[in-house]
This record gives C-alpha cells, sequence and structure tokens, in this order.
C-alpha cells in the first residue's frame, strides 16, 4: 500500500490549488476546513456555497474537456495564470469523485470554449439549451434517420440582416424560446428542411428556414466540413452571435464563435 500511497503523492506533489469537479458538500468541507492548499469548485451550480467557483454550462462527459473548460474559467477569473499547479479531483467512473490528475494552468490549448458560454451576446443557458436540442437530434435523428441542423444564437438583427428566407417563417409572429419542451419538438421536426434557426441572445426564436449570405472569404474550417459549417463559421465571423452544428455526414455537434471552430462533441457520448 505504500507504493500506491507514494504514487499518489507523486500526483498531487507540489500543487498550488485543488479543483474539485461537482464535489458534494462534505468532500467540499474536508478540503476547504484543512485550509492547506485553496480549492476552487467546478460544477453546474454552486451548491456548496464556494467562495471560488467555476460554473460549468453542461456536464461534458469528456474529462478534457471539462477539465479544459475549468482551466480556462479559473484563468478568465484571475484563480490561477499559466504556471499554476492543479489538482483536478473528478468523476469517471463513480457516481462521486474517483480521478485525480495533476496538470498545469497552461497545459491545454486555449480553445474559446468558455468564451463562447461567458462572453457571448447570449445567455449561457440559451446557448446550453441550443447545444441540448442539437444532442438529442444528433442521437435520435429523424424517424430513424441521421440529420444535420444548423442554429446561429445572438446578434438575431443583424444576422436577419445577412440573410434570406427560404420558406415562410412559422415563428414570425410568435413569442416561444428555445427550452421549451414542446417547442424543441418543433425545432426537431423542423430541421428535416433547410436553412437555419435564428436565435436572439434571450432564447426567442427568431425564424427558421434562413439561407446565410455573409460572404465565406478568409474562412478556414477543417478539410472534410461541408456548406453548412462554412456557414456558420462566416456568420459568426461577420456578427456577434455564436453557431451551433450538427453534421448530417458525421453526426458530430460543432460550435462556432469569431468565426472559428471552437469544439465539437459526439452525440452519442452525451
Amino acid at each position: 500500500m505504500s507504493a500506491l500511497g507514494d504514487l499518489l503523492d507523486d500526483i498531487v506533489e507540489d500543487v498550488d490549488v485543488v479543483f474539485l469537479f461537482s464535489p458534494s458538500a462534505s468532500t467540499y468541507d474536508h478540503f476547504a476546513d484543512s485550509e492547506e492548499t485553496p480549492v476552487v469548485v467546478v460544477a453546474l451550480e454552486n451548491a456548496v456555497d464556494a467562495e471560488q467557483f467555476v460554473e460549468l454550462p453542461l456536464e461534458f462527459t469528456e474529462v478534457t474537456e471539462r477539465i479544459r473548460f475549468g482551466l480556462e474559467g479559473a484563468l478568465d477569473k484571475g484563480y490561477i495564470d499559466e504556471g499554476t499547479d492543479v489538482a483536478c479531483a473528478t468523476r469517471l467512473f463513480a457516481d462521486g469523485i474517483d480521478t485525480v490528475t495533476h496538470v498545469r494552468g497552461g497545459e491545454f490549448t486555449h480553445s474559446g470554449v468558455y468564451d463562447l458560454f461567458v462572453s457571448s451576446r447570449a445567455e449561457p443557458s440559451v446557448i446550453r439549451d441550443v447545444l441540448e436540442v442539437a444532442i438529442e437530434l444528433g442521437k435520435k435523428g429523424q424517424k430513424g434517420k441521421p440529420v444535420g441542423a444548423l442554429f446561429v444564437v445572438g446578434d438575431a438583427g443583424k444576422v436577419m440582416n445577412k440573410s434570406r428566407s427560404l420558406s415562410y417563417n412559422p415563428f414570425e409572429k410568435s413569442h416561444v424560446h428555445v427550452g421549451d419542451p414542446i417547442v424543441n419538438v418543433m425545432l426537431k421536426e423542423f430541421s428535416r428542411l433547410d436553412g437555419a434557426f435564428i436565435i436572439s441572445d434571450s432564447g426567442k426564436i427568431v425564424s427558421a428556414y434562413r439561407y446565410l449570405e455573409p460572404s465565406a472569404e478568409g474562412v478556414d474550417i477543417p478539410k472534410g466540413l461541408g456548406a453548412r459549417h462554412m456557414a456558420a463559421g462566416a456568420i459568426t465571423r461577420d456578427t456577434n452571435a455564436i453557431a451551433v452544428v450538427l453534421s448530417e455526414s458525421d453526426g458530430l455537434v460543432r460550435a462556432f464563435s469569431g468565426g472559428e471552430l471552437i469544439f465539437e462533441l459526439d452525440p452519442e457520448e452525451y
């Protein structure tokens, strides 16, 4: 057992701060009361009333993405810097914390995923709701068949000016919001047809069936991605919107901001 203890000691040796991902109250209290090492809580909500807290917009299944978001959030808030040694305690298999890893504040290349939720014009909850719709659609498709979809979120007025209608807008005189379960059923149904959904900063669905018209010149997206992704990159470069794309070909959900691909995830892993 001493060898195992030595191994764990090596992992947490010389850490400057401990990140607790979605800890129980007892786990947080144990660390907070010790006063040996500063603690940052990273979770969906601050249920333990931590002084240093980074809000997760969704429970990333991939541990690396969860840690990346926590690091970017802590860097943004000034809790750590790129040279800070961090012990990250998180969940991998069990219901509670079962994994500890040692990283440095600048370990990951800055992806912008934290800025996607925190610094965009749209409310974080709206972005989360749109992601959840795209993820569920990616899992189930339409009648068992894969579909593609494009959601443009925020700066709706400018986005509307840089797009045109492909058909009748079913949301023209409505005041429905993304996140409403009934509305989400409608979104999934309308996703079968061409065009983008336009959603306001507050989550109001402004339009469906929009053809985006910004110039794609200078937009650089990974090889293999098609017109839907190119349009997402172009519209987020020319406006303050973000875009969430469900790919019909590979089934992945991707997010764009500032003309760049910010992150991608596999709906089957959520």
